[in-house]
C-alpha cells in the first residue's frame, strides 16, 4: 500500500501526519465594544482566545466549517460559515450593511486580499494580526518515498515542503482547494478536493 502523507496541522488516522506549521501566538488587544463581528479564517484564533483566556463575545463569520466548529468549542456564536475559500467571505461580507463594524483576526502573512478589496468598496474592516507561522522542522526535515500520496491543506503547507523536498512526477498530490494548487510547480498533476475538508481529501486516496 502506498504512504500517505497529510500535510497540516490538524492529523487523519489514515496518513502519515506531518504538522506542517510552527505557530506563536499573540495577546489580543482589541476592545470588543468597538466591533460587531469577527472574521475567522483560522481555527487557530480560537486556540488563541483559549490561551488568552479572551472571550468568544461577538458572532464569527468563519472561512470553513472546521474553523466554526472551533469557534463553537469555546462558546463563540456563528453569524455565517463560507466555503472554505477567503475569497468566498468578501460575497457574504458584502451582504450586509456597509455600516456594521467588523474585526478581521488574522495571521502575520495571507493569502487572499478579500478583506483589501471589501475595504476598498466602504466597508468597515478593521484587522489585527494575532499570531505568526513558520514552517515546522517536521515539514523541513521529512523525507517521502517517491511513490507516496502527497495531501495538502494550505498554500504554506506547499510552501513549506517545497523549501526542502521537491515533488515528482511520481507523486499522486491531493490539494483542499485553488488557491493551495497555485502553489504547486506548473508541472505538477493534482487532485483537488469537492469539500475542502480533510476528509474529502483522503478519501480521494
Amino acid at each position: 500500500m502506498q504512504p500517505v502523507y497529510l500535510f497540516s496541522t490538524s492529523k487523519h488516522s489514515k496518513t502519515t501526519n506531518i504538522n506542517s506549521l510552527s505557530i506563536k501566538f499573540f495577546k489580543p488587544s482589541f476592545i470588543v465594544e468597538n466591533y460587531d463581528y469577527f472574521i475567522i479564517t483560522s481555527k487557530q484564533i480560537s486556540e488563541i482566545f483559549k490561551s488568552f483566556n479572551v472571550l468568544a463575545s461577538l458572532p464569527a463569520l468563519c472561512v470553513s466549517q472546521k474553523s466554526a466548529e472551533a469557534y463553537e468549542q469555546i462558546d463563540g456564536k456563528i453569524l455565517n460559515i463560507g466555503s472554505g475559500y477567503g475569497d468566498n467571505l468578501e460575497r457574504i461580507i458584502k451582504e450586509y450593511p456597509k455600516e456594521r463594524r467588523w474585526l478581521y483576526l488574522r495571521a502575520k502573512v495571507v493569502a487572499s486580499n478579500f478583506v483589501q478589496r471589501c475595504k476598498d468598496d466602504g466597508y468597515n474592516i478593521e484587522e489585527e494580526v494575532i499570531y505568526e507561522s513558520s514552517c515546522s522542522d517536521e515539514i523541513l526535515n521529512v523525507k517521502v518515498e517517491k511513490n507516496a500520496t502527497l495531501i495538502f491543506t494550505s498554500p504554506s503547507s506547499v510552501e513549506c515542503f517545497l523549501k526542502k523536498n521537491t515533488i515528482s512526477t511520481e507523486h499522486k498530490v491531493i490539494v483542499i482547494g485553488k488557491t493551495t494548487a497555485k502553489k504547486l510547480p506548473i508541472s505538477i498533476d493534482y487532485i483537488e478536493s469537492e469539500l475542502k475538508t480533510i476528509e474529502s481529501c483522503v478519501n480521494l486516496v
